[in-house]
C-alpha cells in the first residue's frame, strides 16, 4: 500500500494548509514553522511493510516540535528510526541533539517530546516501530537517546542502503518477505547501537558463520541444485537466518551464487586451456542450466556477451604475444652460425 501527497498538485494559496493536514495525520500534535512560507513545497509518501509504516518526507525548510500523544507506559508507544536522505537536519530530544547528514540515521522515542529543523531542502525516511518490538529486537532495556549512526562507513552504510531498499521495494514485497527484511534491518540497527562487547561477539559469530557458508558454496558451486535451503541445512541454521547474514553484505544468497558462477565462467572464457570447450559447456559446468539465461546474466554483469568477451580476451592474448613472437622470428632470421659450412 502506498499513499502519496504533493503540494505540486495543490494551488499555491492552499499548499501550507494541505501539507499541515496530511502531516498531522502522521505526526499528530505538532507545532510547525515555515521560514519560507510563500516558497514552500513538499511531498509525503506513506508505504507499509510488514504492518509497519515507512514514510518519506521531502520539503523546503520546515521546523517542528512534536508532543507525545501517548503516556510513557502505553502499549501504543513507538520508536522512529530516521534515515536522512537529503540535506542536513538537526533532531533534539531531552537535552540531546543529533545532526544528520545524508546517509546518517538516528532513533527517536515517541514517548517524549522532540523537535527537528533544517535550513534547506530536506528529505528523510521515518520507520515507526512499536517500542516493545524495538526493545525486543535490540535486546536493550533502555534505548539509546538520539544515537547518530554515520552512513559514511561501517554498518551504518549497510543500514542506510537497506532502509532505502525497504522504501523502494515495499510496494512489491509479500508479507513474509517484508517481515524478513524488517527483521534483518532491526538486526543491523541493533549492531549499530548495541553494547560494544555484544556487538563484537555478534560480528564474530556472523563472520564465522559466513565463512562456513562460503566454504560450502565454494565446494558445491558447480551443482545446479545449490540453493539457500541446502546451504542453510548444511551449516545448521534456518533459511531466514541465512538471508539475514547476507543482508548485512547488501546482497542475497541467490545473487551471490550467480555472481560467483559468472566469475568462474569469466575466468574460463579467457583461459587458453579451455579453448576447446564451447561457451555452453562452460556455463553448464558451473551450474547454469539455460544458455540464454547465462548470456543475459553475463552481459548484465560484465557489459558484453560471453562470445564477445572471449574473442576480446583471445585477441588481447594474441596481441600481447605478437611482439615476442616477432622478436623470436627476427632472431632466427638474423642467426649466423659461428662456424659456417
Amino acid at each position: 500500500m502506498s499513499q502519496t501527497f504533493s503540494t505540486d498538485l495543490v494551488p499555491i494559496a492552499d499548499r501550507l494548509d494541505a501539507w499541515l493536514s496530511n502531516a498531522r495525520q502522521i505526526c499528530g500534535d505538532c507545532r510547525f514553522e515555515f521560514p519560507r512560507r510563500h516558497l514552500f513545497h513538499g511531498s509525503i509518501e506513506r508505504r507499509n511493510i510488514a504492518g509497519l509504516e515507512l514514510t518519506r518526507f521531502s520539503s523546503t525548510p520546515v521546523s517542528f516540535a512534536k508532543f507525545p500523544v501517548v503516556s510513557a507506559n502505553s502499549v501504543d508507544r513507538y520508536c522512529i528510526v530516521i534515515t536522512q536522505l537529503q540535506g542536513v537536519r538537526c533532531y533534539a530530544q531531552d537535552g540531546a541533539a543529533a545532526i544528520l547528514n545524508p546517509g546518517d540515521s538516528t532513533l527517536i522515542d515517541s514517548g517524549q517530546s522532540w523537535s527537528s529543523n533544517c535550513a534547506g531542502e530536506c528529505s528523510r525516511l521515518y520507520l515507526r516501530v512499536p517500542r516493545w518490538l524495538m526493545e525486543n529486537r535490540l535486546r536493550l532495556a533502555n534505548l539509546p537517546l538520539l544515537p547518530r549512526i554515520s552512513g559514511a562507513s561501517g554498518l551504518g552504510v549497510t543500514l542506510f542502503r537497506l532502509a532505502s531498499s525497504l522504501y523502494q521495494e515495499a510496494p512489491v514485497l509479500t508479507l513474509e518477505e517484508g517481515t524478513s527484511a524488517i527483521e534483518a534491518y532491526l538486526e543491523i540497527l541493533s549492531a549499530c547501537v548495541g553494547h560494544p562487547e555484544r556487538r563484537s561477539q555478534d560480528v564474530g559469530h556472523c563472520t564465522e558463520l559466513l565463512s562456513r557458508v562460503e566454504q560450502f558454496m565454494e565446494t558445491h558451486l558447480a551443482e545446479p541444485t545449490l540453493n539457500p535451503a541446502e546451504i542453510a541445512n548444511a551449516v545448521g541454521i534456518s533459511v531466514r537466518h541465512l538471508h539475514r547474514l547476507f543482508s548485512c553484505r547488501g546482497s542475497t544468497v541467490t545473487e551471490c551464487i550467480r555472481e560467483w558462477r559468472l566469475q568462474r565462467c569469466r575466468m574460463e572464457l579467457c583461459d587458453p586451456r579451455s579453448a576447446e570447450r564451447n561457451i555452453t559447456e562452460i556455463a553448464f559446468f558451473w551450474g547454469f542450466s539455460d544458455s540464454a539465461h547465462f548470456s543475459r546474466c553475463f552481459k548484465r554483469q560484465f557489459g558484453v556477451s560471453p562470445r564477445t568477451f572471449r574473442l576480446r580476451s583471445w585477441n588481447k592474448s594474441w596481441n600481447a604475444e605478437r611482439p615476442e613472437r616477432a622478436r623470436s622470428l627476427q632472431a632466427v632470421a638474423n642467426f649466423r652460425p659461428l662456424y659456417p659450412n
